[in-house]
């Protein structure tokens, strides 16, 4: 019934279904670690991959093969390995695609976590990288060595919501013959297609957006050939990553309604990005929906939106902000992002505090960035929320 034709919202809802024996409405949760060969003649083509067939939930479960095709139907994709976790999807990825006196090519300002361990954790195993500002894609043309084996992109970045440009970037890989990931976790595929762009990975904290309800955390990387998804595919299942079959129904409920969601946070978004920018107690904003951006008119041209994150900095640095943080009443003081509340965090101090002090400053994380992701809260909610607390500094 459902193909690449139909509109976003109905392949959110359809894409991927499995056909239940019981004709069950929704896909069951196949909560179960192992599956039964009908004979051992049967079991032993599965293994050798003659049959199509279940074996292990570690391997592959049709709970979760349900969530890897609807997302990689959304992104355009080969398809979708789901991980544990959006850590696990960062590291399946380099576990794929790096090892000893092998480069990476990174975005200066990505999650705090995918910095930090290449930072601290790969190089252990002769791993090599360089962080540059990727809003420029000469730096990327420029850091790139024979030994470059991966781009690694986040756009917008987190937190300091820097555009990158996917399509002049993704030029630049071919050239060089050498695989892009972008992670699209602030945007999600209703908002930009990496593919499309000339990605060849595409990764996803289904914990934020996809998900959207801040009761799981979740991984996906979607690939966008056969021969990509085989070598990240291998590589999860033997570092067992794997996703768990409820966790898996779960991420699949939120993705039905990423549309509706996006459509009503983004709405909000502009309108709260709007009044920061109009504050007398903010010195700046960032966000891709205002003309201020740097990059505003990249974002027109490659995200269907601006999104619903919002960084800005307050005039008198991180005493007010801290005041800002211990006042909301509505926005939940946390990390974490793209669910349905409104939630607010300091990245210098929390998400990003792994990083050295300089790796901050060069990547633009500075100690006023307050990050806040705008929920589907009522708009007027929202802002006398913030009013109410900037009424305390």
């Amino acid at each position: 019934m459902h193909n690449e034709h139909m509109g976003f919202d109905s392949l959110a809802v359809h894409a991927g279904g499995v056909a239940d024996s019981m004709g069950s409405a929704v896909n069951p949760i196949y909560q179960t670690s192992t599956f039964q060969f009908e004979s051992a003649d049967h079991g032993a083509k599965c293994f050798s991959g003659e049959e199509k067939g279940y074996i292990y939930t570690r391997i592959g479960n049709p709970t979760i093969g349900e969530l890897e095709e609807a997302v990689a139907a959304l992104e355009g994709g080969y398809g979708g390995v789901a991980t544990s976790s959006g850590m696990a999807a960062v590291n399946t990825v380099y576990m794929a695609y790096l090892g000893a006196g092998k480069h990476l090519v990174a975005h200066n300002s990505l999650y705090g976590p995918s910095r930090a361990i290449m930072e601290s954790l790969y190089p252990r195993f002769g791993v090599q990288s360089t962080f540059i500002d990727a809003t420029d894609p000469q730096h990327i043309r420029d850091a790139i060595r024979p030994e470059t084996t991966l781009i690694f992109l986040e756009t917008p970045a987190n937190p300091t919501i820097g555009i990158t440009d996917i399509e002049a970037i993704a030029a630049i890989a071919r050239e060089h013959n050498i695989p892009l990931c972008v992670d699209n976790t602030f945007c999600s595929p209703y908002l930009q297609k990496p593919f499309e762009l000339g990605a060849d990975i595409v990764l996803h904290s289904m914990t934020k957006f996809i998900n959207g309800h801040a009761d799981i955390v979740a991984g996906m990387v979607v690939a966008k050939t056969r021969e990509h998804y085989d070598k990240i595919r291998s590589v999860m299942v033997n570092m067992g990553c794997n996703m768990d079959p409820h966790q898996a129904w779960l991420t699949r409920r939120g993705l039905k309604t990423l549309g509706i969601r996006i459509d009503r946070a983004q709405e909000n978004a502009i309108k709260v990005a709007a009044y920061l920018e109009n504050h007398p107690k903010v010195e700046w904003v960032l966000y891709p929906g205002l003309p201020s951006h740097p990059q505003h008119e990249l974002a027109k041209k490659q995200m269907k939106g601006p999104g619903a994150m919002i960084s800005f900095g307050l005039k008198g640095g991180l005493q007010e902000g801290k005041l800002l943080m211990n006042n909301v009443k509505l926005a939940l003081l946390a990390v974490s992002l793209g669910g349905i509340e409104t939630l607010i965090q300091h990245p210098a101090s929390m998400t990003h505090s792994k990083l050295s002090a300089e790796s901050k400053r060069a990547a633009g994380i500075t100690d006023e960035l307050v990050r806040l992701s705008v929920g589907i809260e009522n708009i007027e909610d929202i802002i006398g929320d913030l009013d109410q607390a900037f009424e305390k500094i």
